[in-house]
């Protein structure tokens, strides 16, 4: 996977605090999510390297692998390892001239591996290729679920390569988002560790409600006659259906904030996004000649 400045991609500063990256991985989930842009690959493409740098620099440890490491920083672990057995994990200080790992014999292009390789592979640096120890291919995997599945955490099982594995999906989950399991690809080489395993989250959509990150959107028709002289609506949200007091006069299109009704936030337990309706007015058809006449009359009396 080639190298992602995750700083960019969030377009935050080195120095920026932990509420600084939540505040620029918000902003920018909304607008590339793929509810917005469909058809857009591009967008779909952005939207996972913004949940990948998120997922790097909203967790201090990994966030600090990355800042020392850099591009290597998901092998970070390895690299302490080859660090405290007495190598260098960059293969300094055995460089040949030429700028490769060591001087002429090996199969890497001449000479002794650098101290790290020789860790990595297992011994010395004379020893033949087929004796290295290599990590696995990782395996990439897709799983759908509802809509509804999302907005809690759950448990559900998932078959790859004939093995079932049983995951845990926090609720809050975005549709796109892709969930990383260690060492559940392929075994490695020579005693090497096994690949990872990265698991997209598709979600479908949902009949009633449209979600945009962590807030939720739906619209709910009442009549004429509540919306002119008032009244009460009965509207759906995720822990059931709640009775909202529809003031006198209300206008076609009025938006209303239920705070705390919407979306779980990931990983925040507790937390949670609003639920905004909008109502739409219903104009009565197929009105009675009695019904017309009272309708004349107001229009009269409006005048």
């Amino acid at each position: 996977m080639a190298y992602i400045d995750y700083y960019k991609v969030l377009g935050v500063d080195k120095k920026a605090t932990q509420d600084e990256i939540k505040k620029a991985y918000r902003k920018l989930a909304r607008k590339y999510h793929p509810d917005l842009n469909p058809k857009d690959k591009e967008a779909n493409k952005l939207f996972q390297q913004i949940n990948e740098a998120n997922e790097a620099l909203s967790d201090p440890d990994k966030r600090k692998k990355y800042d020392e490491y850099g591009e290597n920083w998901k092998h970070a672990d390895q690299y302490d390892q080859a660090k405290q057995s007495g190598g260098n994990p960059f293969g300094g200080g055995r460089r040949s001239s030429s700028g490769g790992f060591g001087g002429g014999g090996s199969d890497f292009g001449g000479g002794d591996f650098s101290d790290f390789f020789e860790s990595m592979f297992g011994g010395g640096g004379r020893q033949q290729r087929s004796n290295a120890r290599f990590k696995g291919q990782d395996l990439q995997a897709e799983l759908k679920i509802t809509f509804r599945e999302a907005a809690e955490t759950h448990k559900p099982t998932i078959t790859v390569n004939g093995k079932n594995l049983r995951i845990s999906i926090p609720g809050g989950i975005a549709n796109g988002q892709v969930i990383k399991l260690k060492g559940q690809g392929s075994p490695g080489t020579n005693g090497g560790p096994a690949g990872d395993l990265f698991i997209t989250i598709t979600i479908a959509d949902d009949p009633i409600f449209k979600r945009l990150g962590d807030d939720l959107y739906l619209n709910k028709e009442i009549d004429l006659y509540t919306a002119t002289l008032g009244g009460e609506a009965m509207v759906d949200t995720l822990s059931g259906k709640v009775k909202l007091k529809v003031p006198e006069g209300t206008q076609n299109g009025t938006k209303i904030r239920l705070k705390g009704k919407g979306f779980p936030v990931y990983k925040k337990e507790g937390e949670f996004g609003n639920l905004f309706v909008t109502y739409t007015i219903q104009i009565p058809v197929h009105l009675t000649d009695k019904q017309k006449e009272l309708f004349t009359q107001l229009r009269e009396l409006s005048m």
